[in-house]
């Protein structure tokens, strides 16, 4: 698996970056295998400056090797230069998943509890060898970039943004078409994995990452269900 990381590309006014990283997952599908989009939250703080929520996004793609993740960065950077936003401050990392150690993965779960620093995201990521470059702006987007990377390749954090056709789902929906549309599992809170029912959900579904899976947690019973909210 490589991972692209992308984070401070918008302002107040213009797409966020969830919008941006589907646009660029699009693109990128027509040169190498895309698993989905997963949106990852971090600290909120006031000493932090974000646009709305302080999430990053990152572009999982079912590939391997270091041509592979060069070509990738190379097209993503182009991509983000391209759509480049005013005031925005955008970053990106492409990272192998053997070059995720647990430095990464522990600068990615600090990201979500306090306020780390530029600094420590390009030092960790030369010792790595994992790709980074700011584009634009304060370039602070590397942190978010970077820690969204050392979470989702955890396989337990975020949410998906896009899965296979799991976008184009609206309304009611069978548990089985759910499935056909990229989400892996259904299941309620308390652990029980869904097999049928129909659900009813006004926007297309954001699984969780669970085990490297897209898991849709619902709740309700006697096949009325509706589904939780999770970050």
């Amino acid at each position: 698996m490589i991972y692209i990381g992308i984070d401070d590309t918008d302002n107040l006014v213009s797409r966020g970056t969830g919008l941006l990283s589907r646009n660029i997952a699009k693109e990128l599908s027509g040169h190498f295998k895309v698993y989905g989009v997963t949106r990852h939250q971090h600290f909120v703080h006031e000493s932090i400056p974000y646009t709305s929520h302080n999430s990053s996004a990152v572009i999982h793609l079912d590939e391997s090797g270091e041509d592979v993740a060069h070509r990738a960065f190379e097209l993503t950077k182009q991509f983000m230069l391209g759509d480049f936003v005013e005031g925005s401050d955008p970053g990106l990392v492409v990272a192998q998943k053997e070059q995720i150690n647990s430095s990464v993965v522990v600068f990615g779960l600090d990201t979500k509890i306090k306020v780390v620093t530029q600094p420590m995201a390009r030092s960790i990521a030369k010792n790595c060898g994992i790709l980074l470059e700011g584009l634009g702006g304060t370039e602070d987007g590397v942190i978010g970039a970077l820690g969204g990377v050392g979470l989702a390749a955890t396989g337990y954090d975020g949410s998906f943004l896009t899965k296979d056709k799991t976008r184009q789902i609206s309304g009611s929906c069978s548990i089985s078409d759910l499935k056909r549309s990229g989400i892996d599992r259904v299941m309620t809170l308390d652990g029980r994995e869904l097999l049928d029912g129909r659900l009813e959900f006004n926007r297309s579904p954001n699984p969780s990452l669970i085990k490297s899976e897209a898991v849709l947690f619902v709740e309700g019973s006697d096949n009325n269900y509706t589904i939780v909210k999770r970050q």
